[in-house]
Formats: C-alpha cells, structure tokens, sequence
C-alpha cells in the first residue's frame, strides 16, 4: 500500500514554494511525521513530515522545482524501512586516508543524520572538515554552517589531514566559477530590499551611546536574573525597552502608510532581524511594551534558536511595526540599515568600541556604540526621527528612564 505525500498548507496567500533538499531518500525507512523534505516559501524554510511510517518511495520531484500546496511530490511504501545504501567500508592502508569529498558523500548516502544542505555541503568541502567528526548543533542533530566554522577554527574535532595532500585547484591556475540559483527566500528578500528604496524616501541619522551604565548593571545582575528567570541578561532588551519609550513618545516612527493613509499603532510588534542558514529572516515580537526583560529575553532566544535551526513559522514572521538589527554581532561599526515594508524605521546597532570621549572637560574612555536609526521620510520628519533616536540613547545611558517612564 502506497501513501502519497503532499505539500502542506503554508499560510495564508503563500501557493507555492520550491523543494528545497530531499531528507530522505528511496529506500530509506521512514517515522510517521519524521521530516522527509524541506520546502523554501517566501518568508521561511518548513518541513514536510511523512504522513505515515514505512519505507521512502519514488520522489516525484527534484530539489529545485516549483511545487503547489497539495501537489503529491513523494510516495511511502509500507515495509520494515531499511536503507538501500551498503554501509561504507573502512579505508585500507593503501587508500588512506580517504579525500573528504568522499566522505561527504558516503555519510550523505548511508545516515539521515548527517544529511548535509547544499550550503554546509559545499562549505564542508571547501574547508575540508569531515562531517562525522562534527557534532551539529541544528535540528535533530543537523550540521550547520556555524559548525562547521566552529571545526574549521579549531572549536570542535576536524578531519586529520591527509598525509600527501592533493594540490589545490589554485596552484594549477585553473580558474573556477560557480553558479547556483537564487533561493527562493533570497529572491524574495532582495526584491522586498529593492522595493524598499524605490517606494520609500529613505534617510538615515545616526548617534554614539554610550554603554557604561548598561554594561555595568549587566554585570551586576546577570548572575542573578538567570538563576531567577533561567536566560542570561542581554542589551537587546535593554534596546527594545528603550525603543518603545520612544516610540510611545513619537508614534510616527512605529507607524505605516497603507494606500493614502497613516496608521498608528498603540502597540509594538518588534521585528529582530537574525541569520538563519538560508538568509536573513526578521521574526516577530509582539506587544514588547507589555513585557518584561526576561520576558524580552526569552523571546527573542527562542526565536533565534528556531532561526537557526530552520523551525519558524508563518505566522512569526507575520506582522512587526517597528524592527532592529543588530550587525554589532558580526563586527560592524555603522551601517545604513533598510527598513522592512510596510514599517517605517529600523534601528540598527552596532559593535561596541572602547573610544576617548570627552567628559566633564577631561578625556576619559568609554565604550561606545554608533546608533543609526533609517526611517521613511513621507511619513516621519526629521525631528522625530532625530529626537526618537535621541530618547533611545538616553534611556540606554540613564536606564532609570525605562522604570520611570522618562
């Protein structure tokens, strides 16, 4: 008896994604509702999970075709479930050690769980780390880029290197190029970019802050606030706490035009811009002015977590009125971040630099980080925009401002 498996629903207006990679292949055995597949959307990268147990059938589609919601696109035959793949010898004397392309490709072939994307498996390569000395960090166990970095720099055991290594593709001066297609997400983030600033009149002002106190109640706390509330105390809360003081104070900055009206909200659905494996992707934090700091905290944790891992939903990425993106993490030190449409601003943050600065008459260092805060122009002024980023900057400097309202 045969199943068929189907494109799930995937939200309200999405018809179609494209199939991403094939986690399972014919042959293989099969768990009722173990991921089988990923699909890309617009927005999101989801799992299709086996509508029943058996044994992996035909795949009817290839990695990289457009599939509709409710098209069949696999088949589940009942049986036991054992892979057809025969599991990989070891290497004699004479052939070790083995290169590690061809490592990928045996333990791609021989375990779902060190099933590799296209992007951890071209890094893979490059890099020459062996898979299955890697312990990954995503879902189920799933090598991530971050993993495989983490191997290259030394955070976790590599692959010994070959005793007479194979010449590099450069030192021949052969010359490679590579073309792979556009994700679907990335086509959508860098049309939604673009659109951004062709309908948009974008501006950008920027501010210092200046971290002292921050840091410093950070580090008088945080020991505390995790035992207590179980996740470790960060600046973002601070930062989106300070963001909706100033959005309270000047409600354009967190509203939208739709058609030829403003729409303001009393509310702020924070959008924090994170990297997944497949791109950027700006889940959604709502009613943050009703929340606390672990409440923040937690939040934002989880949704950086399923990011990660590729688990978020339609329906965290739906909405936001106002967004911040934190490119400090990378090592940036200023940037002109877009906003994300319908909303008018984004706030970006920044890496934080121990500069001299003057106080009081007297040089002193302190460690600073550059704020920009890029808005739409057709609906906030410059003044709002100026005196918004300005109220930020002096609740992040005087944190007594966030419990006094001020």
């Amino acid at each position: 008896m045969s199943t068929e498996v189907k494109v799930p629903t995937l939200g309200e207006s999405i018809t179609e994604a494209t199939l991403g990679q094939w986690l399972k292949k014919p042959g293989e055995a099969v768990a009722a509702d173990e991921p089988i597949a990923s699909l890309e959307t617009d927005k999101v990268a989801v799992e299709v999970p086996a509508p029943a147990a058996g044994v992996m059938g035909a795949l009817l589609v290839n990695e990289g075709d457009t599939v509709n919601v409710g098209a069949v696109i696999a088949m589940i035959e009942a049986g036991s479930g054992t892979a057809v793949a025969a599991p990989v010898a070891a290497p004699t004397p004479a052939a070790a050690p083995a290169p590690v392309a061809a490592a990928v490709e045996a333990t791609h072939a021989t375990s779902a769980d060190l099933t590799l994307s296209p992007a951890v498996r071209r890094l893979v390569l490059e890099l020459g780390i062996d898979p299955t000395k890697v312990k990954g960090s995503g879902k189920d166990g799933r090598l991530t880029k971050e993993d495989v970095l983490a191997a290259a720099k030394g955070g976790a055991p590599a692959a010994p290197a070959a005793a007479s290594p194979a010449p590099a593709a450069a030192a021949t001066g052969e010359r490679r190029e590579e073309r792979v297609k556009m994700t679907r997400l990335r086509q959508t983030i860098a049309k939604r970019l673009k659109d951004a600033q062709n309908t948009a009149a974008l501006l950008t002002t920027f501010n210092d802050v200046d971290m002292s106190a921050v840091m410093e109640a950070r580090n008088r706390y945080k020991d505390s606030f995790e035992k207590k509330h179980g996740v470790k105390l960060g600046f973002m809360s601070f930062f989106a706490k300070a963001a909706c003081l100033a959005l309270k104070d000047f409600p354009a900055v967190n509203a939208q035009i739709q058609g030829d009206e403003i729409i303001y909200h009393d509310y702020v659905d924070l959008s924090v811009a994170v990297s997944a494996p497949n791109g950027l992707v700006v889940p959604v934090v709502r009613n943050v002015e009703q929340m606390g700091f672990a409440d923040i905290e937690k939040a934002i944790g989880d949704l950086g977590k399923r990011a990660k891992d590729g688990a978020l939903t339609m329906e965290d990425m739906a909405g936001g009125t106002f967004t911040i993106s934190n490119g400090g993490i990378f090592g940036g030190l200023m940037s002109t971040p877009i906003i994300n449409p319908p909303q008018s601003a984004v706030l970006g943050l920044h890496r934080i630099e121990d500069r001299p600065v003057v106080r009081d008459g007297q040089i002193v260092i302190r460690p600073m980080m550059y704020l920009a805060l890029s808005y739409d122009h057709r609906i906030i002024d410059g003044r709002e925009a100026v005196t918004a980023l300005k109220t930020i900057k002096e609740a992040i400097e005087d944190p007594t401002r966030l419990l006094i309202d001020l």
